[in-house]
């Protein structure tokens, strides 16, 4: 058993387009383009290579996502290349538990083809579009604006440049925005049982002296009463299954904390077996997976531990669905109980 670290291969243009001036930026999208072994990852690759050379057989433990099954055929590739009639095959898993492992080892199942042909095409893409447009528009620019942009590089890239497009928008509304002061009138209540505040029906005033004429009339006669008490049940809908964007959102929303530190502890808490696989579109469950057992793991906790006995005295677990699967992976949820994460998987925020 071995490892890998991320993808194996890299792709590139032939060396004689290396150069910026060897050709038209246009000429690269159809230049030939190969794949190679970076020099960091040489020592994983002759690890893989001596180790097939003792195995019947390989074993794909990656990630089953589409990068996942990306690497799983570098493997191959790679592997093959030493033992050419190597059986192959491929384990899926949406979570680090026994009974996940045992059920992948036995439900062992072929790679996919399409799925890694499909990672392929949007590398290359990727390769074609960034390095033709980048050289285009760098060298162009660099002609028309020679004294600020000499040794400037303009990158160019299909995720990159739409997103720059909504980093300036956001930045030239914050900067068109006009702050203007506000006035409120706030009552608060003292009482054993709490504080309570009561909401102003005007809500705000931007007119200072008409809101402090109003609280000169409150002041006059500084006792309230209340004239009416109403109460009417509300319903709040439960969330949506969690998928990989929601999970972000609702991190940084409530816990102020990147996406990027958000995915890291979440790959953490996966990897150590807490939670199912975090990188997922999914947010339907399926039906086979049984979520009645993962919430009695939750009933010994001190503080959530009635609101899922409660759960499962009103006929256990019925989540609310969204509309989107990848086919991969479930929506993130818990696959063990643990009252100390922090300890458990020794990772805090920053």
């Amino acid at each position: 058993m071995t490892s890998v670290s991320g993808h194996l291969l890299a792709l590139e243009f032939q060396s004689h387009l290396k150069s910026w001036h060897s050709c038209n930026p246009v000429s690269l999208f159809d230049a030939e383009v190969e794949k190679f072994c970076p020099s960091d990852y040489l020592n994983i690759k002759k690890t893989l290579e001596r180790e097939v050379r003792q195995c019947q057989a390989l074993i794909i433990w990656t990630d089953c996502d589409r990068e996942g099954e990306n690497i799983g055929f570098e493997i191959i590739h790679v592997c093959k290349a030493v033992k050419p009639n190597l059986q192959v095959l491929r384990a899926r898993f949406s979570e680090i538990t026994p009974r996940s492992i045992r059920g992948a080892c036995e439900n062992l199942i072929s790679p996919d083809q399409n799925i890694t042909d499909a990672v392929d095409v949007r590398i290359e893409l990727d390769l074609r579009i960034g390095a033709a447009f980048t050289r285009f528009q760098t060298l162009r620019l660099q002609k028309i604006f020679p004294s600020v942009l000499s040794s400037q590089l303009i990158s160019y890239g299909s995720c990159q440049f739409p997103t720059l497009g909504f980093v300036v928008e956001r930045f030239k509304a914050i900067q068109a925005f006009i702050p203007e002061s506000f006035y409120k009138i706030k009552v608060t209540h003292e009482h054993e049982d709490g504080n309570v505040e009561f909401s102003w029906k005007r809500n705000r005033l931007f007119n200072h002296t008409a809101c402090l004429v109003l609280y000169q009339i409150c002041m006059e006669d500084p006792t309230a009463t209340v004239v009416q008490v109403g109460s009417r049940p509300k319903s709040k809908w439960r969330p949506v299954a969690l998928d990989t964007v929601e999970l972000e959102k609702l991190a940084s929303r409530k816990l102020r904390i990147g996406a990027k530190e958000t995915m890291k502890i979440a790959e953490k808490l996966y990897t150590q077996g807490f939670i199912s696989y975090p990188r997922t579109e999914t947010n339907i469950f399926p039906k086979d997976l049984n979520l009645t057992t993962l919430v009695e793991q939750q009933v010994q906790d001190a503080q959530w531990g009635v609101f899922a006995q409660r759960i499962l005295e009103r006929g256990g677990p019925t989540p609310r669905n969204g509309n989107k699967t990848d086919q991969a992976h479930p929506p993130i949820h818990p696959t063990k109980y643990t009252n100390s994460l922090q300890v458990s998987y020794n990772c805090k925020p920053g």
